[in-house]
């Protein structure tokens, strides 16, 4: 009867934890997608901010490529790799940031409403990325934690449960201010 009575509550502990996992990781992956979804409002917007910027920068080509190309890399990036998508938008911060500093030189383009209105999107949308990574940081450490942490590990292990990867910039030169030179 004893012996029935605990396998029953160490049964029942096991559920509990087991759910507890499931619960960590649906959080962690619908953060995930919450990051995902800012990533394609600013990708969305970035072809319309490039094309205002044509029309006043045009012997900037190269920084308007170089734009174009690391959207299309950063969207090219599977779903779940999320170190890499954290390495592509990085680069295309950088860009991004480059292409602000070239505005600076175009009085006109400063001017310009729609390049200001697209401006202020794109830095709502950065605000709206940075918290965003911070739930879905906060999101995976809570998962991690219950599955490196003793007694959760131990049914983490069998269950298949894994640690979720940070989104976070990994090279140090993409979190240098840029460098514009005229």
């Amino acid at each position: 009867m004893i012996a029935l009575a605990v396998a029953a509550v160490v049964i029942l502990y096991l559920i509990f934890v087991y759910n507890g996992l499931v619960k960590a990781r649906q959080v962690k992956e619908e953060a995930w997608s919450g990051i995902d979804v800012q990533l394609k409002r600013r990708a969305d917007l970035i072809p319309n901010l490039i094309e205002t910027v044509k029309g006043y920068a045009a012997h900037e080509k190269g920084t308007l490529e170089a734009i174009v190309e690391l959207r299309n890399k950063a969207q090219a990036v599977p779903a779940g790799d999320v170190a890499g998508r954290a390495a592509a938008e990085g680069m295309l911060s950088q860009a991004l940031a480059k292409l602000f500093a070239l505005a600076e030189a175009y009085p006109d383009l400063k001017a310009n409403q729609n390049f200001a209105e697209l401006q202020q999107s794109l830095e709502d949308i950065e605000d709206e990325v940075q918290m965003s990574r911070r739930y879905y940081n906060g999101a995976a450490r809570d998962l991690n934690v219950k599955v490196e942490s003793f007694p959760s590990n131990l049914v983490a292990g069998p269950f298949g449960f894994s640690k979720a990867a940070y989104f976070e910039i990994t090279n140090e030169a993409d979190r240098a201010v840029p460098t514009v030179k005229f």
